[in-house]
């Protein structure tokens, strides 16, 4: 029981604590003014934390992995905030984000675009914009995709047990 309640502060925590670092976080430092800089910090983080998703993937599939639903979330949810976080300091290049003004319309905008919505008030007019969107869209269906199976697997395992461990 312990330990269900802890699995289920860092499902709660983790997403929060990253929230919270989003909307208090002073993020103008990235965008137009240091672009070399912004780059290099959106490219590092997205393939640390593809190589975490997949690191984390692997342990959960051999079964070496302790606690791989919190840690999952995580990961998924700190691709979340790259992204908007992205997206943001591109909106401050005139013509790349049509409609982004604000950290809710960066989150949004990531939101929608992972679920392949569009509703077109917030729009990629310029190229790098373009391309970091269909960026994101590749790396949701790959990092995403793999998240949620291992994540499906993991409550199936569990599911499987506690029956078992039942009946």
């Amino acid at each position: 029981m312990r330990e269900l309640a802890r699995t289920y502060l860092a499902l709660l925590a983790g997403p929060s604590v990253l929230l919270v670092a989003y909307f208090t976080v002073p993020l103008g430092w990235f965008g137009p003014h240091h672009s070399a800089v912004s780059w290099v910090v959106f490219g590092t983080l997205l393939t640390v934390l593809g190589i975490g998703l997949l690191r984390e993937v692997r342990l959960q599939v051999t079964g070496h992995s302790r606690h791989p639903v919190p840690r999952i979330l995580f990961l998924l949810c700190s691709a979340l905030v790259v992204f908007s976080t992205a997206y943001l300091g591109m909106s401050r290049q005139p013509g790349e984000l049509e409609g982004m003004h604000t950290k809710v319309d960066g989150l949004y905008f990531t939101v929608i675009t992972m679920a392949t919505v569009g509703y077109g008030d917030i729009h990629p007019a310029g190229q790098a914009a373009r391309i970091v969107v269909m960026l994101q869209l590749l790396y949701t269906v790959v990092f995403l995709t793999t998240g949620v199976t291992a994540l499906t697997r993991q409550v199936k395992t569990r599911a499987v047990q506690r029956a078992q461990h039942r009946g």
